[in-house]
Protein backbone atom coordinates (compact mmCIF):
# COMPACT_ATOMS: atom_id res chain seq x y z
CA UNK A 1 0.00 0.00 0.00
CA UNK A 2 2.81 2.39 0.91
CA UNK A 3 4.54 1.50 -2.35
CA UNK A 4 1.40 2.32 -4.35
CA UNK A 5 1.06 5.65 -2.57
CA UNK A 6 4.70 6.49 -3.30
CA UNK A 7 4.22 5.55 -6.97
CA UNK A 8 1.08 7.70 -7.11
CA UNK A 9 3.00 10.72 -5.77
CA UNK A 10 5.78 10.14 -8.29
CA UNK A 11 3.25 10.03 -11.12
CA UNK A 12 1.65 13.27 -9.94
CA UNK A 13 5.07 14.94 -9.78
CA UNK A 14 5.88 13.77 -13.29
CA UNK A 15 2.55 14.98 -14.65
CA UNK A 16 2.96 18.35 -12.92
CA UNK A 17 6.46 18.69 -14.38
CA UNK A 18 5.22 17.86 -17.90
CA UNK A 19 2.39 20.39 -17.63
CA UNK A 20 4.79 23.07 -16.46
CA UNK A 21 7.23 22.33 -19.28
CA UNK A 22 4.44 22.52 -21.86
CA UNK A 23 2.95 25.78 -20.54
CA UNK A 24 6.21 27.64 -19.93
CA UNK A 25 9.09 28.63 -22.15
CA UNK A 26 12.03 27.04 -20.33
CA UNK A 27 14.71 27.29 -23.03
CA UNK A 28 15.91 30.72 -21.89
CA UNK A 29 19.65 30.61 -21.35
CA UNK A 30 21.48 32.53 -18.67
CA UNK A 31 24.23 33.13 -21.22
CA UNK A 32 21.79 35.11 -23.35
CA UNK A 33 21.31 37.52 -20.44
CA UNK A 34 25.05 37.83 -19.90
CA UNK A 35 25.67 38.43 -23.60
CA UNK A 36 22.89 41.04 -23.86
CA UNK A 37 24.19 42.77 -20.74
CA UNK A 38 27.76 42.91 -22.02
CA UNK A 39 26.60 44.30 -25.36
CA UNK A 40 24.50 46.98 -23.63
CA UNK A 41 27.37 47.80 -21.27
CA UNK A 42 29.85 48.25 -24.11
CA UNK A 43 27.35 50.28 -26.14
CA UNK A 44 26.47 52.52 -23.20
CA UNK A 45 30.10 53.18 -22.36
CA UNK A 46 30.78 53.94 -26.02
CA UNK A 47 27.95 56.51 -25.95
CA UNK A 48 29.52 58.09 -22.85
CA UNK A 49 32.85 58.20 -24.68
CA UNK A 50 31.26 59.97 -27.64
CA UNK A 51 29.69 62.50 -25.28
CA UNK A 52 33.06 63.12 -23.69
CA UNK A 53 34.58 63.45 -27.14
CA UNK A 54 31.97 66.11 -27.93
CA UNK A 55 33.30 68.06 -24.96
CA UNK A 56 30.28 67.37 -22.75
CA UNK A 57 30.60 66.21 -19.16
CA UNK A 58 27.53 63.98 -18.99
CA UNK A 59 28.05 63.16 -15.31
CA UNK A 60 27.17 66.73 -14.31
CA UNK A 61 23.54 65.74 -14.82
CA UNK A 62 22.68 69.02 -16.55
CA UNK A 63 20.43 69.20 -19.60
CA UNK A 64 22.37 69.62 -22.84
CA UNK A 65 21.28 70.37 -26.43
CA UNK A 66 22.47 67.95 -29.11
CA UNK A 67 22.94 68.37 -32.82
CA UNK A 68 20.78 66.32 -35.19
CA UNK A 69 23.86 64.50 -36.51
CA UNK A 70 24.92 63.49 -33.00
CA UNK A 71 21.41 62.30 -32.14
CA UNK A 72 21.43 60.09 -35.24
CA UNK A 73 24.79 58.71 -34.14
CA UNK A 74 23.34 57.75 -30.75
CA UNK A 75 20.26 56.26 -32.44
CA UNK A 76 22.43 54.08 -34.68
CA UNK A 77 24.36 52.85 -31.61
CA UNK A 78 21.05 51.99 -29.90
CA UNK A 79 19.84 50.05 -32.96
CA UNK A 80 23.13 48.14 -33.21
CA UNK A 81 22.92 47.25 -29.50
CA UNK A 82 19.32 46.06 -29.97
CA UNK A 83 20.14 43.89 -33.01
CA UNK A 84 23.24 42.34 -31.42
CA UNK A 85 21.45 41.67 -28.11
CA UNK A 86 18.49 39.98 -29.85
CA UNK A 87 20.85 37.93 -32.02
CA UNK A 88 22.90 36.79 -29.02
CA UNK A 89 19.78 35.95 -26.99
CA UNK A 90 18.31 33.95 -29.88
CA UNK A 91 21.57 32.05 -30.44
CA UNK A 92 22.08 30.96 -26.83
CA UNK A 93 18.38 30.17 -26.39
CA UNK A 94 18.29 27.96 -29.50
CA UNK A 95 21.52 26.28 -28.45
CA UNK A 96 20.09 25.43 -25.03
CA UNK A 97 16.89 24.22 -26.64
CA UNK A 98 18.76 21.85 -28.96
CA UNK A 99 20.92 20.50 -26.14
CA UNK A 100 17.86 19.89 -23.96
CA UNK A 101 15.92 18.27 -26.79
CA UNK A 102 13.12 20.85 -26.52
CA UNK A 103 11.09 22.48 -29.28
CA UNK A 104 11.88 26.16 -29.67
CA UNK A 105 8.52 27.15 -31.23
CA UNK A 106 5.60 26.13 -29.02
CA UNK A 107 2.36 27.63 -27.72
CA UNK A 108 4.31 28.89 -24.69
CA UNK A 109 6.81 30.61 -27.01
CA UNK A 110 4.02 32.37 -28.87
CA UNK A 111 2.38 33.51 -25.63
CA UNK A 112 5.71 34.72 -24.27
CA UNK A 113 6.50 36.76 -27.40
CA UNK A 114 2.98 38.20 -27.58
CA UNK A 115 3.03 39.32 -23.95
CA UNK A 116 6.52 40.76 -24.45
CA UNK A 117 5.74 42.44 -27.78
CA UNK A 118 2.65 44.44 -26.76
CA UNK A 119 4.25 46.58 -23.97
CA UNK A 120 7.47 46.93 -25.99
CA UNK A 121 5.52 48.16 -29.03
CA UNK A 122 3.60 50.70 -26.95
CA UNK A 123 6.86 51.78 -25.31
CA UNK A 124 8.57 52.12 -28.70
CA UNK A 125 5.79 54.39 -29.99
CA UNK A 126 5.97 56.42 -26.76
CA UNK A 127 9.73 56.83 -27.19
CA UNK A 128 9.25 57.98 -30.79
CA UNK A 129 6.80 60.56 -29.49
CA UNK A 130 9.29 61.78 -26.90
CA UNK A 131 11.98 61.97 -29.58
CA UNK A 132 9.64 63.91 -31.87
CA UNK A 133 8.87 66.38 -29.06
CA UNK A 134 12.57 66.77 -28.27
CA UNK A 135 12.25 65.20 -24.80
CA UNK A 136 15.55 63.33 -25.01
CA UNK A 137 16.03 63.32 -21.24
CA UNK A 138 12.98 61.07 -20.82
CA UNK A 139 14.00 58.39 -23.34
CA UNK A 140 16.18 56.37 -20.95
CA UNK A 141 13.57 56.28 -18.15
CA UNK A 142 10.84 55.36 -20.65
CA UNK A 143 12.80 52.48 -22.18
CA UNK A 144 13.57 51.05 -18.74
CA UNK A 145 9.98 51.35 -17.53
CA UNK A 146 8.35 49.80 -20.61
CA UNK A 147 10.98 47.08 -20.82
CA UNK A 148 10.37 46.23 -17.16
CA UNK A 149 6.61 46.12 -17.75
CA UNK A 150 7.14 43.85 -20.76
CA UNK A 151 9.20 41.42 -18.67
CA UNK A 152 6.60 41.42 -15.90
CA UNK A 153 3.85 40.76 -18.44
CA UNK A 154 5.75 37.89 -20.09
CA UNK A 155 7.08 36.31 -16.88
CA UNK A 156 4.04 34.08 -16.37
CA UNK A 157 5.11 32.09 -19.44
CA UNK A 158 8.71 31.51 -18.38
CA UNK A 159 10.95 31.54 -15.30
CA UNK A 160 9.76 33.51 -12.27
CA UNK A 161 13.11 35.31 -12.12
CA UNK A 162 12.05 37.29 -15.20
CA UNK A 163 9.32 38.90 -13.08
CA UNK A 164 11.82 40.20 -10.52
CA UNK A 165 14.15 41.43 -13.27
CA UNK A 166 11.21 43.36 -14.72
CA UNK A 167 10.42 44.92 -11.34
CA UNK A 168 14.04 46.07 -10.95
CA UNK A 169 14.17 47.49 -14.50
CA UNK A 170 10.92 49.42 -14.01
CA UNK A 171 12.06 50.74 -10.62
CA UNK A 172 15.32 51.99 -12.14
CA UNK A 173 13.31 53.80 -14.81
CA UNK A 174 11.06 55.42 -12.19
CA UNK A 175 14.06 56.58 -10.14
CA UNK A 176 15.62 57.92 -13.32
CA UNK A 177 12.52 60.07 -13.90
CA UNK A 178 13.46 62.06 -10.80
CA UNK A 179 17.15 62.32 -11.70
CA UNK A 180 16.91 63.77 -15.17
CA UNK A 181 20.34 64.11 -16.72
CA UNK A 182 21.64 60.76 -15.47
CA UNK A 183 19.41 58.65 -17.71
CA UNK A 184 22.26 57.01 -19.60
CA UNK A 185 23.87 55.90 -16.33
CA UNK A 186 20.64 54.24 -15.22
CA UNK A 187 20.27 52.74 -18.69
CA UNK A 188 23.74 51.17 -18.45
CA UNK A 189 22.97 49.81 -14.98
CA UNK A 190 19.59 48.41 -16.08
CA UNK A 191 20.33 46.95 -19.48
CA UNK A 192 23.97 46.19 -18.75
CA UNK A 193 24.55 45.41 -15.09
CA UNK A 194 21.20 43.84 -14.20
CA UNK A 195 21.24 41.61 -17.29
CA UNK A 196 24.71 40.33 -16.48
CA UNK A 197 23.81 39.59 -12.86
CA UNK A 198 20.52 37.97 -13.89
CA UNK A 199 22.27 35.89 -16.56
CA UNK A 200 24.91 34.59 -14.18
CA UNK A 201 22.30 33.62 -11.57
CA UNK A 202 20.10 31.92 -14.17
CA UNK A 203 23.05 30.05 -15.66
CA UNK A 204 24.04 28.69 -12.26
CA UNK A 205 20.48 27.77 -11.29
CA UNK A 206 19.17 26.26 -14.56
CA UNK A 207 22.36 24.95 -16.18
Amino acid sequence: MATDKYQYQEDLTAIRSMMERSSRFISLSGLSGVAAGLIALIGGLWALYLLQKEGRNYLTGSAMPYSTAFLWQLLIIALVILILAITAAAYFTMRKSRRSGLKIWTAATRQLLLNLFVPLSIGGICCLGLLYQGQMQLLAPATLIFYGLALINASKYTFQEIYYLGILEACLGLISCFLIGYGLIFWIIGFGGLHIIYGILMQRKYR
